[in-house]
């Protein structure tokens, strides 16, 4: 069973990836490591201060961590949240094939055995 914390940290990662703009940012952070907002928005067709918004919400959700160097706030990707939404949805589809092999078995019985 889940724990609450666990449940509130996949329900922020989904809210966080629900968002095209917020993937392509984290696509981009996968590529090129640590860097800034100003580097990220050069790369998408959106402002600086947007940029710093979604990161905010992707950090939020545990998906991205923020480090100063200097006068510069540089961003990586962090794979934790992510991971743990990843175990949630891999139970999620293995109970769902476990339901739909029960419903399989009890369609071939009936089909063999028409009652």
């Amino acid at each position: 069973m889940e724990s609450r914390g666990e449940v509130e940290v996949v329900d922020s990662v989904l809210v966080a990836l629900a968002d095209p703009t917020r993937r392509h940012l984290l696509d981009l952070l996968a590529d090129q490591g640590e860097v800034t907002a100003t580097i990220l928005a050069r790369q998408l067709p959106v402002s600086r201060q947007a940029v710093v918004k979604h990161l905010a919400v992707l950090d939020a959700a545990g998906l991205v961590s923020s480090n100063r160097v200097g006068r510069e706030m540089r961003y990586a990707v962090q794979s934790a949240a992510l991971d743990k939404t990843v175990r949630w949805m891999a139970a999620l589809a293995a109970n769902w094939d476990r339901r739909l092999a029960t419903i399989k078995r009890v369609a071939e019985a009936a089909e063999r055995d028409p009652g």
